[in-house]
């Protein structure tokens, strides 16, 4: 056979290969970029050359720029940086293991119940009195039983998926539907809480569901930052069980692949990742679901490549909109779930005429 007919299959791997890592670099250079932008924006605006002195000079010193940075700007776009990382990672995860390319945090109702544990929180147990810090600005005064509450909603939510597919065997397009109901479900709580709270718990309501970077502060980047890198690092070592499964489940079982337990617990740490980023920093949509779709439109559907990739795009998508957020009527700073939203919704649109135009 000729040599060239066997090195042509190599070229094109290596071809690929060398796209995929261009493809990482670039991702990369645009997110570190955005960061520095990012952080010179606002009410006292920064110079890139300013923000990198405030992050040389740390924490500690006396510079007012320096203040400004590691005690505002820096905990908000770190925090941005890891719930986009969480639920760009989270998408990608739900959509490979349910073979459904609307599979998401919203649509499996995971954020839904998030907002049905945090409204419990305010409304019924208390949490819900608001301190005025100005015209404007208003703080829980109980975020910690509120995260918890959002913590516990998210997954039971999540549970109740994973106990459907354990004890019925539903198949994956019935875990997608059973997470509509459920989310449905969730909100029609949500709902039937807010009816019978005051007017200040269905501000306090209202105020959590927005979605909001400004809640963050270095203990959430912390938490944050130890759910995300273990369930990286535990999604990334099954790259290649989730290929296999990305050809059918009768081709990956003929790999070896346990078909059923990796769906399972793939999911579960999908919801675990995205329950904690929504329980600190509220419900924010479309994010799950568009960044693992721009990074397939890139490099395909290697999990080697696509679950690293879809993290980076879900930092850039979150960490853009919060940013335009605070720029677009300036001082007033729009909450970055409703970017997210107004943003996502049209971009997802476009995504699936261009998929179906193929």
């Amino acid at each position: 056979m000729d040599a060239s007919v066997l090195s042509a299959p190599r070229a094109v791997f290596r071809r690929q290969t060398g796209r995929r890592r261009l493809t990482g670099l670039a991702l990369l250079i645009l997110l570190a970029s955005l960061l520095v932008y990012a952080l010179g924006q606002g009410s006292y605006a920064l110079t890139p050359e300013a923000v990198l002195a405030a992050l040389t000079a740390g924490p500690g010193a006396a510079d007012p720029a320096a203040h400004i940075i590691w005690s505002i700007r820096l905990p908000r776009l770190l925090a941005a940086l890891l719930a986009g990382m969480s639920l760009g990672l989270a998408g990608a995860i739900m959509q490979s293991v349910l073979r459904n390319p609307l599979a998401s945090p919203m649509t499996l109702g995971v954020s839904q119940g998030a907002a049905l544990g945090a409204t419990c929180a305010i409304v019924l147990l208390g949490a819900g009195e608001l301190n005025r810090l100005g015209p404007n600005a208003v703080v829980i005064q109980e975020p910690s039983l509120v995260v918890g509450a959002a913590l516990i909603g998210a997954l039971g939510t999540a549970g109740a998926i994973l106990l459907l597919a354990l004890l019925r065997g539903l198949r994956p397009e019935a875990l997608v539907l059973a997470g509509i109901a459920l989310g449905a479900f969730s909100s029609a709580g949500t709902m039937l809480v807010q009816y019978f709270a005051t007017d200040t718990q269905a501000a306090a309501t209202l105020f959590w569901t927005f979605g909001d970077l400004g809640k963050a502060g270095w203990r959430e980047v912390a938490w944050m930052a130890g759910a995300f890198a273990p369930l990286f690092l535990l999604l990334r070592r099954a790259a290649w069980s989730l290929n296999a499964l990305a050809w059918g489940e009768d081709s990956a079982r003929a790999l070896g692949v346990a078909v059923a337990p990796l769906r399972l617990w793939a999911l579960a740490a999908g919801a675990v990742l995205a329950a904690v980023a929504t329980a600190f920093l509220g419900v924010i949509g479309f994010v799950g679901l568009i960044a693992p779709h721009l990074v397939r439109l890139l490099i395909g559907a290697d999990h080697r490549y696509l679950l690293p990739y879809a993290a980076l795009a879900g930092a850039i998508v979150l960490l853009g909109a919060d940013t335009l957020g605070r720029l677009i009527i300036a001082p007033v700073v729009l909450p970055v779930g409703a970017v997210t939203a107004m943003f996502g919704a049209p971009l997802l649109l476009a995504l699936l005429l261009r998929r179906r135009s193929h």
